[in-house]
């Protein structure tokens, strides 16, 4: 039986939350499951082990972050994250080209992902009717008989002791054990006994949000139900990447506060600098197609020496270490349009990293996950929408949209490398040579820096760079440029016994 006004999300980590702020525009009560025991502390959580890597919140991302939860950018800067001008404090090489700097209003704050999901936990948990239901997981959905709508699920306890996932990416190594204070679990009315369960319990509800990552069940779900599964589409990029903490002191990057450079078939490598709270700076150095960076601290300095942007390198060399490093893998961007099914239980929705996994060197993840809470808000309040009929077909058509810019700068960028498998259309490879010259060209013309990042922002559409404004400053500024420099081949620089991979492969 469902339970009017009340929604369950599964998931409770950043997608989970924004999803849940959401469901308040309609429901009076929202449970949110998590399978950890989430902590009181800022910390990370075994759950989410990508939380101890580096995170971006782009610039369209802190907007509806804001959006959503009014207040929490002032929030922010009192327990001290810097608040950064994208374009005016950042070192940018794209492509071996060093962007002109320039004063902007492109604003994004340097966060620890930890400090972000406890910011947006501690709020939304004080969202009236909101509880949130920690150390369970969802082990299936439920229907009424003979109907074709979800209206709950089945939740069981999950661990007493760590919090630990039954499976998790590969992350390593983990030096210092994640201590973790247990928020007790909430649980009221909307949740019923189920004696013949084995110790299942159901939780009614309205609507079920799946929010939970890449991790989701909902394809094995939808098969259990009779439903067809999702076209999928995966682009393999093979990512290995490293981060760690460091002190940040005055002299580092000429005074700013953040380098990146991008990999490039030549030189399948990525660096990024970024200020955060608590005066440090979270490098991470990756690697695409099995490039791999080492964790030993020599090899990791003769790692970020190798890059374009010499700033990396020094930052590692000479900034103090305030942790170990911490390695991940990220086989493959993975995108379910559930758009395109022919039916769809009602009841049910998928957000997030669930819905779309993208490339994370890109930092798309969580501002996507909050223009598509932003799109959820939006479609809950329409009177046509007040009892949910229709609404998956309605949210995952217009959440596609929101997706089809972010997912074609991402694959597009990936397919410029030989090794990646995908279909390289005319469009695809004039756009990438295009974006090339444009890099060139900005190097001199701070608007074209400008426009370059707020499509990567997802401020503007890409097709903003096509503008014949912004061409005819390409073709001007580019013809002008020398080639991009490259930096030291792997061998060269030294990788720890691991060489690069040449476009040839």
């Amino acid at each position: 039986m469902t339970h009017p006004d009340t929604a369950v999300v599964i998931g409770a980590s950043i997608g989970g939350l924004l999803a849940a702020r959401a469901l308040t525009e309609r429901y009076a009560k929202v449970v949110l499951v998590d399978r950890d025991l989430l902590p009181d502390e800022v910390t990370a959580r075994r759950g989410v082990p990508q939380g101890r890597q580096l995170h971006i919140l782009l610039a369209r991302g802190r907007e509806a972050f804001e959006e959503l939860l009014p207040g929490l950018s002032q929030e922010l800067t009192r327990l001290g994250v810097p608040l950064i001008d994208l374009h005016d404090q950042v070192h940018w090489y794209n492509d071996g080209y060093r962007m002109r700097r320039a004063p902007s209003e492109l604003r994004a704050f340097g966060i620890s992902r930890p400090l972000l999901e406890h910011a947006v936990r501690t709020r939304v948990a004080a969202l009236p009717g909101v509880s949130i239901l920690s150390g369970y997981e969802v082990s299936g959905l439920t229907v009424a008989p003979g109907s074709r709508r979800v209206d709950g699920v089945r939740v069981r306890p999950r661990t007493t002791g760590t919090g630990a996932p039954a499976t998790e990416p590969v992350t390593e190594p983990v030096t210092e054990p994640v201590t973790e204070r247990v928020t007790a679990p909430v649980i009221d009315s909307v949740i019923e006994p189920d004696g013949e369960s084995g110790g299942e319990t159901v939780i009614g509800a309205d609507l079920v949000v799946d929010a939970a990552g890449r991790g989701s069940r909902t394809p094995v779900w939808l098969r259990e139900l009779g439903y067809e599964c999702a076209p999928e589409e995966q682009v393999r990029v093979d990512i290995t990447y490293v981060t760690r903490n460091y002190r940040r002191e005055a002299h580092h990057l000429d005074g700013l506060s953040g380098v990146l450079t991008n990999a490039v078939p030549a030189l399948p490598r990525t660096g990024i600098v970024a200020a955060q709270e608590e005066g440090r700076f979270a490098v991470v150095l990756a690697g695409m197609l099995g490039e791999e960076p080492p964790t030993d601290d020599e090899g990791l300095a003769r790692y970020a020496t190798s890059l374009a942007a010499p700033q990396v390198g020094e930052v590692v060399r000479s900034a103090v270490p305030l942790d170990a490093p911490v390695k991940m893998r990220f086989p493959a961007s993975t995108r379910r349009r559930y758009e395109r099914l022919r039916s769809f239980p009602d009841g049910y929705l998928v957000v997030g990293d669930a819905l779309c996994s993208f490339n994370p060197l890109y930092g798309q993840g969580m501002t996507v996950a909050a223009l598509e809470a932003l799109l959820l808000a939006d479609l809950l309040t329409r009177k046509d929408d007040r009892k949910g009929e229709g609404l998956a077909r309605r949210f995952f058509r217009d959440a596609a949209r929101i997706i089809d810019a972010p997912w074609a700068i991402s694959v597009g960028t990936d397919l410029r490398f030989p090794q990646v498998k995908g279909r390289r259309t005319p469009k695809v490879r004039f756009v990438n040579a295009y974006v090339h010259r444009l890099h060139a060209a900005a190097t001199s013309d701070p608007v074209l820096g400008a426009a370059f990042l707020r499509v990567l922002n997802l401020i503007d559409a890409p097709t903003r760079l096509l503008a014949p404004r912004i061409m005819l400053r390409v073709l001007r500024g580019a013809s002008a440029r020398p080639p991009a420099k490259t930096s030291p081949t792997a061998r060269e620089a030294g990788t720890g016994g691991r060489d690069v991979h040449s476009p040839a492969g």
